[in-house]
């Protein structure tokens, strides 16, 4: 494989002669299976070659020494290669993650972040079965139990900080003083979930016989009054400058509009869209398919002219040639299906572009515009619901507090006509 990007054999045999040889051949391979472009081998190879002649002078005589020098190999092309100050961090961080890269494909179990994979449920040693009771008995789904981990994370490292190593040492003064440490760095809605994660933790802890007492009263949350928001919509108007931004001539900007308009049309989650197949559009019946909605239930949806067009558009001119049955790719290498992450990223991408102010924009601020439309356009909330998937009509009830359009109006007016 070397022989197709280095054309001198000396090259080749200098890059097999050295002792990660192997290793970064079998990287210059995956690079081309994930459709790497050439620009990348040209780059990447000499890098991890000066890597493996600085880990064997440091003393590593096998694969597994490897992790422990990243970070001084990375300082030390730092130096060698950017004077410029400003750019110093930028290099350091690239060259250790090309060498973290391939060290990933070496190593089994080893991270991105250098270190080797420890178990990532906070308290596993003593409530190792904590992340089975929320995934088997209450049946929560992979991102609320996220959740529970950011938040336990967080109280294991505030434990430690006062050397409080055992769940049996937990007690109330530590838990109140938590609770007032976090409330100063996070607001009322993540305070509200910490808590009620920390909650339910106690209370396993306590039917487990973890720990003598169940502490999860103490444990108070901010009170979050339902209702209290307006919906973080936009006008219709904005909507179209958000899609007037988009570069339709280019595969990313195809990728995107269409999932731009999917967004917007059908209320739908960012998770709802990265999960589309090419099966999920019903192009003789004109149907689109959204399956496991949050609310337990698939939904199928008239597929309009201006959706379908767009994704066709993205099919033909677009969408890598792939055997995966996903929807929406990637556009730079390795070529994976989106995330729900990454679409999310691309909808608040597009509204900055725009010009667009908005608290906290992302795919969820095209859902509430979507919502609020139909709410304006008179259709009854549960029949809104049903279209966008709410759990319960509680959730559709804050589209209906406000006229949001009217109130828009009197802000930039002058008020007089509602005097």
């Amino acid at each position: 494989m070397l022989e197709h990007y280095f054309i001198r054999p000396d090259t080749v045999d200098r890059i097999r002669s050295s002792w990660l040889g192997e290793p970064i051949e079998k990287y210059v391979i995956w690079l081309r299976e994930n459709k790497y472009a050439n620009r990348n081998v040209y780059r990447r190879v000499p890098i991890l070659v000066q890597f493996a002649n600085y880990a064997w002078s440091q003393g590593c005589r096998q694969w597994a020494d490897l992790p422990a020098v990243v970070n001084q190999f990375a300082t030390v092309w730092e130096g060698e290669h950017e004077r410029n100050s400003k750019a110093r961090c930028k290099v350091h961080n690239a060259a250790a993650s090309i060498v973290r890269q391939m060290l990933a494909l070496l190593l089994p179990g080893y991270q991105a972040s250098g270190r080797m994979k420890k178990h990532e449920e906070p308290f596993f040693g003593q409530a190792p079965g904590f992340f089975t009771y929320l995934r088997q008995e209450r049946g929560l789904r992979d991102m609320s139990i996220r959740q529970y981990r950011y938040s336990l994370v967080r109280f294991a490292a505030y434990l430690d900080k006062f050397g409080c190593h055992r769940l049996l040492d937990i007690c109330p003064v530590l838990l109140s003083a938590f609770v007032t440490d976090a409330s100063q760095e996070v607001g009322k809605s993540a305070m509200r979930t910490l808590c009620s994660c920390l909650r339910v933790f106690l209370r396993y802890l306590c039917r487990e016989r973890l720990v003598q007492n169940d502490l999860s009263q103490i444990v108070e949350h901010p009170q979050v009054y339902r209702l209290a928001d307006i919906p973080r919509s936009i006008s219709w108007d904005e909507v179209r400058r958000m899609l007037d931004a988009v570069d339709r001539r280019i595969s990313l900007g195809k990728r995107d509009y269409a999932i731009l308009l999917l967004l917007v049309t059908y209320g739908l989650r960012a998770r709802e869209v990265a999960a589309l197949t090419l099966d999920d559009v019903d192009w003789k019946r004109e149907r689109l398919r959204v399956p496991e909605r949050k609310a337990g239930h698939s939904t199928a949806y008239p597929l309009s002219p201006l959706v379908g067009e767009a994704i066709i558009d993205y099919l033909s001119h677009g969408r890598p040639k792939t055997n995966d049955r996903h929807l929406f790719f990637r556009v730079l290498a390795p070529q994976a299906p989106l995330t729900w992450a990454a679409i999310s990223g691309r909808a608040s991408h597009y509204l900055h572009k725009a010009g667009i102010t908005v608290a906290r924009p992302g795919s969820h601020t095209l859902r509430h515009t979507c919502v609020q439309r139909l709410v304006d356009a008179g259709f009854d909330l549960k029949v809104i619901g049903g279209y966008v998937g709410h759990r319960s009509p509680s959730s559709t009830e804050i589209y209906s507090k406000v006229a949001v359009e009217d109130l828009r109006e009197v802000a930039l007016g002058d008020g007089e006509e509602i005097v």
